[in-house]
């Protein structure tokens, strides 16, 4: 693969997960002052990765289903996502390994997964 493949990294989460109910029984200035370090750490990540960044993307919010049965809303463990360029899978997964994600918020992983191109017709 070139150094111009695309990589979709999709962060994970739970509300009811030990990482979670761990985070919300902290004590709320402990738990700020994690906020103020894990977005310091966050764009630390953001700027040292920036040439391989193609979208920053956000975190996600509620999702909706959509099927042959209708709109339906869902919970998953979707909670952000970010689309990086590297050299191979391996290469663009460890740019996420030690991601605060999950080192410091209580996130739980990160995902990584080609962006594959689309069938010619």
């Amino acid at each position: 693969m070139s150094a111009e493949h695309k990589f979709l990294a999709v962060y994970l989460g739970s509300m009811s997960g030990s990482k979670m109910a761990a985070w919300n029984a902290l004590p709320e200035a402990e738990r700020k002052a994690r906020e103020r370090e894990g977005m310091a750490a966050w764009h630390g990540w953001v700027e040292k990765h920036k040439d391989v960044i193609v979208e920053i993307g956000g975190p996600l919010g509620k999702t909706r289903k959509i099927d042959a049965s209708g709109i339906t809303e869902v919970s998953n463990a979707l909670t952000g996502f970010t689309v990086v360029r590297a050299a191979s899978q391996e290469a663009a997964a460890k740019l996420f390994e030690n991601h605060p994600h999950f080192a410091i918020f209580p996130g739980e992983a990160v995902e990584v997964m080609p962006v594959l191109a689309l069938p010619q017709m």
